[in-house]
């Protein structure tokens, strides 16, 4: 199995529909420890990436590339530079590919969230989005080195994903706006470890839909 730009589209497309859904769960998420703005910002990006979706041809890295630039010049705060650099870093690793092999995808999506460990100088553990997208990568990795069918691996590092976002709610913030309330911070569910779940639920509900055994949202 491979993944084709019609296949990434439909994962961002999806994506950005995942963020309309569930907005006002991310503002008020983000209302407990932050700006009360995540929900809004990440609706208005990824509203911004569909829009730019019919531009360039069947390069994914390029495709990537204007995601990360949507990304940036539309969504505020911290997260547009992160989301961005994300993309970004995909973008390179993509880079004059028509097609994903499920490792591609692998490395595309770990070359985005090293990205953003880099570019927030931030470490799992600390109330971030990386406390999603870590296990997300990890389990997926594990999944493909045993041999696991490519739906499964997805599902299973979708679903590392959603619990990475709960283990949030315990943690003490220690980057962002949110480290301002120390110890208060504990308690919530981090926004960015949220939206970062529903890029990777979107990412299994396109290239495997009805794999997961899960309803779609």
């Amino acid at each position: 199995m491979s993944l084709d730009r019609g296949e990434i589209e439909a994962w961002l497309r999806g994506a950005a529909t995942l963020v309309t859904a569930h907005r006002d769960e991310l503002t008020g998420l983000d209302a407990a420890i932050g700006d009360a703005d995540h929900g809004a910002n990440m609706d208005r990006g990824f509203k911004a990436v569909v829009a730019k979706l019919p531009e360039g041809g069947p390069d994914i890295g390029v495709l990537f590339r204007t995601v990360a630039m949507a990304l940036i010049s539309s969504v505020g705060g911290a997260s547009g530079p992160l989301y961005g650099t994300l993309f970004l870093e995909m973008s390179r690793a993509s880079e004059g590919k028509t097609e994903l092999s499920p490792e591609e995808w692998k490395a595309a999506l770990e070359a985005g969230v090293l990205g953003v460990a880099k570019r927030g100088k931030a470490r799992r553990g600390e109330k971030t989005m990386l406390d999603a997208l870590f296990p997300a990568v990890e389990e997926l990795s594990l999944a493909l080195s045993s041999g696991a069918p490519f739906a499964e691996a997805l599902w299973r590092s979708e679903r590392a994903a959603a619990r990475g976002a709960r283990d949030t709610i315990p943690l003490v913030a220690t980057k962002g706006r949110a480290s301002y309330l120390g110890e208060r911070s504990a308690g919530h569910q981090d926004p960015g470890a949220t939206s970062s779940h529903l890029l990777l639920r979107a990412a299994a509900l396109a290239f495997a839909p009805g794999q997961g055994g899960e309803r779609d949202e």
